[in-house]
């Protein structure tokens, strides 16, 4: 029996993968090489020869695909992957893609006469009628949303029978049902027609396919508490608080709230207070915990009203520190309220009252705190007496309050320019506390205001020590290291406050700054660059970025930053004045006018802007438009020197007979200052000291007449100071009317040179003719 059975070898046990590397030779690429066969077919063309019909080889004897020759069959290919099927063979063209084909078949227009597509459209109206309903509910609109709410659910009830009798009533869309319904008793209540919106609401709320639905009855309590129901209204709150569960607590302490009042306007104030009680030790909030306050004066019970007090007061008020006795809006309603209240009894109350009754208790320390914060609130308001008032009273308290009030004062009075005062406080604050950096710091600006930057640098490095994180300190140190030129201290400080500030605008400037005056251009543009990314719109911070690419003699980078600076404050005397020196300097005057028409507004006072606009007109061949402007600027400064040697030269040129008129103003002019240098001249002591003099007050007296006065205002180079404004005119009666005159734009650009070479006197052709072979032609 046993013959027959053979036992499967120990090693076959745990050899379980054996036959996968097992293949067909004929699958052995690396042996291609050595494939005669194979090689053959590879070196020849056969494939792309027409194949022959009698024999299954080519006339080279290349062997066709699958055919055997000398017992070695050729491989297989797959040439139908690449487009090659017996099709080709019989002369149709290469097309892998089928394009031969066409286009594809239209798709089969939609039958919008079938059912389904009627739900569905009818399903989208419905949801549009609900939009227009809320839409027309937010713009105030009530009765067009409630004719599109009722529309919606006419439209939603033919839905419902024309999908019962096409589909099961399983497939009913049960959530545009709910949304209908609801946006319909919504519209009734918002419409106060209770009565229609209470029965919407007993649909949804007795309906059970609709999940969570308990939670509308709520809704039907509010509308019970506007109809004074109570005790439904309270029936129905209890109703919905059953109904939801535990993990919505702000919903529960909501609903809570609602019971608790409605419980006020019965009169049963055990029972508010209850409610109130049970969300002030959940989630205590201002509302709850001021109900149950006037819950508890209802009832009498004082103790009770000082523990809720006590509970108010621990809820945080989650506002800003802005002072809520500021009108947060323009709506007059809103500042007529805050205007009553401003200074009512309540008020004095809290100012005064509450601020007394918190002094007489345990907690001494949280009045003397309230009574800063009231000092605080007057400074928010504007009201610096009441303010400094506040602030004296603490000067006999002990010596912690007493040096957090000195240091306000001593702020307050440094604000205010009295430093005498300011020091006094500032004093009076660092012997009640050393230890009070803000208390140091003032007094180191006290110091720092009169002058003594090594003392003020000592009370900011004390502030420092006393508290590392003092950055008011740290600032004032690198400042006071400036005054002292000591910059690698001051970029030592500035950079430390980096560090800690990174957005600082004040300190990215400073930084700057101390590179500028270390003649680091290069690293002032570069942190520059940071504070333009911070304060984009900072025309100072643009015009220092382009004086410092000017200096480094890149105008076009000067130019862009110079003119973002005048685009965000056109009225910068200094950038008007670059612009117009770098079109005049580019050889566009008539651009340059815009920017000295617009100086000449700001300083009207100033002939030298208008003579620059007459110049600039006359540069660019304007001499009409030059000539009135030079009589308009004559009207107006009719002993102005340089314009009336403007006027003769232009009359000389044009050929007016004005010109005559206009030379003998020009010369009594100059008689006049002769008559006035003379009297100076002989009250001078001293050729030396009298001809310097004699030069400052000539000029002195020349820039009522000219461009440029004694305050030291300087032009750019372009913009060369006006002849006749640092020099006095030595003209006598017999001499000549001088009726030369110095553009005060600067020379104009001479034509370009040509190739050949200056002449010298010595020149030996000066004499000879030209041939006219040597003419150009």
């Amino acid at each position: 029996m046993m013959q027959n059975v053979h036992l499967a070898p120990e090693t076959d046990e745990d050899d379980l993968y054996s036959g996968y590397n097992d293949y067909n030779p004929t699958y052995d690429t690396e042996e291609l090489e050595n494939d005669t066969g194979f090689q053959q077919a590879v070196r020849t063309s056969h494939g792309r020869r027409p194949p022959s019909k009698t024999s299954l080889t080519s006339s080279v004897g290349r062997p066709m695909t699958g055919a055997i020759q000398d017992g070695v069959s050729r491989p297989m290919t797959a040439v139908r992957a690449a487009g090659f099927t017996k099709a080709a063979l019989k002369g149709s063209a290469f097309d892998p893609l089928g394009q031969s084909r066409g286009p594809a078949p239209p798709l089969e227009a939609k039958n919008e006469d079938s059912p389904e597509e009627k739900i569905r459209q009818l399903e989208k109206k419905v949801n549009e009628l609900v939009e227009e309903s809320c839409i027309a509910n937010s713009c105030g609109d009530l009765k067009l949303a409630l004719e599109k709410a009722k529309e919606a659910g006419r439209k939603e009830r033919v839905l419902v029978r024309q999908r019962e009798q096409v589909t099961t009533p399983e497939n009913i869309n049960l959530d545009l049902t709910y949304s209908v319904l609801f946006n319909l008793a919504s519209q009734y209540s918002a419409n106060e027609m209770y009565a229609e919106a209470l029965n919407t609401y007993q649909v949804i709320v007795k309906n059970k396919m609709f999940s969570n639905a308990g939670i509308l009855k709520v809704n039907m309590g509010n509308i019970y508490l506007k109809q004074r129901n109570y005790p439904k209204a309270i029936k129905f709150y209890r109703m919905a608080l059953d109904q939801i569960p535990s993990v919505h607590k702000e919903m529960r302490i909501k609903i809570m709230q609602n019971i608790g009042i409605t419980f006020i306007k019965t009169g049963q104030y055990s029972d508010a207070i209850n409610s109130f009680e049970h969300i002030m030790s959940m989630a205590p909030n201002l509302k709850a915990g001021f109900n149950l306050i006037l819950c508890y004066f209802a009832v009498g019970d004082r103790e009770k009203m000082k523990k809720a007090f006590q509970k108010l007061i621990a809820v945080p008020l989650e506002i800003d520190e802005d002072d809520k006795y500021i009108a947060p809006n323009d709506d007059p309603h809103t500042n007529l309220v805050i205007e009553a209240i401003k200074n009512d009894h309540l008020r004095q109350m809290e100012r005064e009252r509450c601020v007394e009754v918190v002094k007489a208790s345990q907690y001494v320390e949280l009045a003397n705190d309230l009574e800063i914060n009231k000092a605080i609130t007057y400074l928010r308001q504007k009201d610096f007496n009441q303010a400094v008032d506040t602030l004296k009273m603490f000067e006999k308290k002990d010596s912690r309050v007493k040096s957090a009030a000195a240091t306000n004062l001593s702020f307050l009075y440094y604000l205010e320019n009295e430093f005498a005062q300011a020091s006094s406080y500032a004093d009076l604050a660092v012997n009640s506390d050393r230890y009070n950096p803000s208390a140091l710091t003032n007094k180191g600006n006290t110091i720092f205001a009169n002058g003594d930057y090594e003392k003020a640098a000592e009370f900011y490095k004390e502030a420092l020590r006393n508290d590392s994180s003092c950055t008011e300190a740290l600032y004032n140190i690198g400042l006071a290291y400036k005054k002292l030129n000591r910059l690698d201290d001051a970029l030592d400080c500035f950079l430390k406050l980096h560090a800690i500030l990174r957005n600082s605008a004040q300190v990215l400037y400073q930084i700057a700054n101390v590179y500028e005056l270390m003649d680091d251009p290069n690293q002032a543009i570069e942190w520059l660059m940071q504070l333009i990314s911070v304060v984009p719109t900072d025309s100072k911070v643009l015009s220092k970025l382009g004086e410092l690419y000017d200096s480094e003699g890149d105008k076009s980078q000067a130019f862009q930053y110079y003119y973002e600076s005048y685009r965000y404050f056109p009225s910068n005397i200094e950038v008007i004045e670059w612009l117009g020196a770098y079109y005049i300097d580019t050889q566009f005057c008539e651009k340059a006018i815009q920017y000295f028409e617009r100086a000449s507004l700001i300083q009207p006072t100033q002939v030298k802007w208008q003579l620059m606009i007459a110049s600039c007109f006359r540069r660019s061949g304007n001499y009409q438009r030059a000539l009135d402007t030079y009589k308009d600027i004559h009207r107006k400064f009719p002993e102005n020197v340089e314009c009336l040697r403007f006027l003769v030269r232009l009359c000389t040129d044009i050929g007016l007979k004005e010109v005559q008129e206009y030379a003998t103003k020009l010369k009594r002019l100059e008689k006049m200052k002769e008559i006035r240098e003379q009297r100076i001249k002989s009250g001078r002591d001293g050729s030396g000291g009298s001809r310097g003099k004699r030069e400052g007050s000539a000029g002195c007296d020349s820039g009522q007449n000219s461009s440029a006065s004694s305050k030291g205002e300087r032009l750019n180079a372009k913009l060369r100071a006006l002849p006749g404004t640092n020099e006095p005119y030595e003209t006598s009666s017999n001499k000549e009317i001088d009726a030369s005159y110095v553009d005060p734009l600067g020379p104009q650009i001479e034509r370009p040179k040509t190739a050949a070479k200056k002449r010298t006197d010595e020149d030996d052709f000066a004499d000879e003719e030209l041939g006219d072979d040597l003419l150009p032609e």
